[in-house]
């Protein structure tokens, strides 16, 4: 199957995949208890049966659930996902307006998950009986078996209130003055111990992962032949080994991208980040249904993305996964 074949099946699955999430995410909402006119009517400070009809009327919900379902997905397929009573604005504007600050925690936390991991798995490889490979085992054990929002509380009762080193909650400080860079400065700062909270329980796995492919890879027979041949340590470990155990991490790193997303909504509730995490929490608690609806079809595209953007990533480290299947 050539590469640009597998692409094109592989995006028409991915559009079967999005409307099958679609139906269902609108079919859960729906069959869900409670009436969302109700909701709108109690944010309104109550409502007679005249207002109660319009409101049904304006939102669409006095039409059969076929209809509605049909709506929304046309309207989706327009990029038009809604609009929020809760935040009084298009349900778009409010994704786009929360996405920056959660891209910043997701991606800060997989790329130095991604980078840390795979360093600690091939010093541990390296010397298994070592120290540092009981470390890092110890390091993945502590880190997948901890719930993160229990990491998050510790590392807010050490860096923030007893240390002073961070500050305990929010993106940045309205009190900073300066430009650019101090606003930069200013975030990173904030988004410290977010990020390391997040990357925690991703730095164990991608460590023990790591660290259990290259073992594997350093008792192959072409790494023996490599070594037959008078190749330094360092040149058999960086230049033939790592690019063959590194395939597996990056495939996890892809699939384990969705999970990141929904890691940071404790993350960002804990450290009152103004997330999509937080954006999520809050259209919950107020039955803002085209927002909650918004929210989990932009997750379920990401992890398409994520799940696209791997087959890249694998085809570029090991070329032998583009190959005819």
């Amino acid at each position: 199957m050539t590469f640009l074949r597998a692409t094109f099946f592989r995006s028409i699955y991915a559009v079967i995949l999005l409307l099958a999430v679609l139906v269902l995410n609108f079919s859960m909402m729906h069959a869900a208890p409670g009436d969302v006119a109700d909701t709108i009517a109690q944010s309104m400070g109550g409502a007679d049966a005249e207002i109660m009809a319009q409101i049904r009327n304006d939102y669409g919900l006095d039409k059969p659930f076929l209809v509605q379902l049909g709506t929304y997905i046309g309207k989706v397929f327009h990029l038009d996902l809604g609009y929020s009573f809760f935040y009084n604005q298009p349900v778009v504007d409010l994704i786009l307006e929360r996405l920056p600050a959660t891209l910043i925690l997701v991606i800060g936390a997989q790329i130095l998950a991604l980078v840390v991991g795979v360093v600690l798995g091939v010093i541990s490889a390296r010397n298994p009986n070592g120290i540092i490979s009981h470390l890092v085992t110890g390091l993945a054990l502590f880190g997948y078996a901890a719930p993160v929002f229990w990491t998050g509380i510790l590392f807010l009762l050490a860096f923030s209130l007893h240390l002073g080193w961070f500050p305990t909650s929010g993106m940045q400080d309205v009190t900073v003055e300066g430009g650019g860079w101090a606003h930069f400065v200013d975030i990173a700062h904030h988004s410290v111990l977010p990020i390391l909270t997040l990357c925690s329980i991703y730095l164990a796995l991608y460590s023990r992962l790591c660290r259990t492919a290259m073992l594997e890879v350093l008792g192959s027979d072409y790494v023996r032949t490599a070594k037959a041949k008078g190749l330094s340590t360092r040149q058999v470990v960086y230049k033939h080994a790592l690019k063959n155990a590194v395939s597996p991490v990056i495939t996890l790193a892809g699939l384990q991208f969705s999970a990141v997303i929904s890691g940071a909504v404790l993350v960002e509730a804990v450290y009152s980040w103004p997330g999509l995490g937080t954006l999520a929490f809050q259209s919950i608690i107020a039955r803002d249904t085209p927002t909650i609806l918004g929210i989990l079809f932009f997750s379920a595209l990401v992890v398409v993305i994520g799940n696209l953007l791997t087959d890249l990533a694998l085809r570029l480290v090991d070329p032998r996964v583009g190959g005819k299947q």
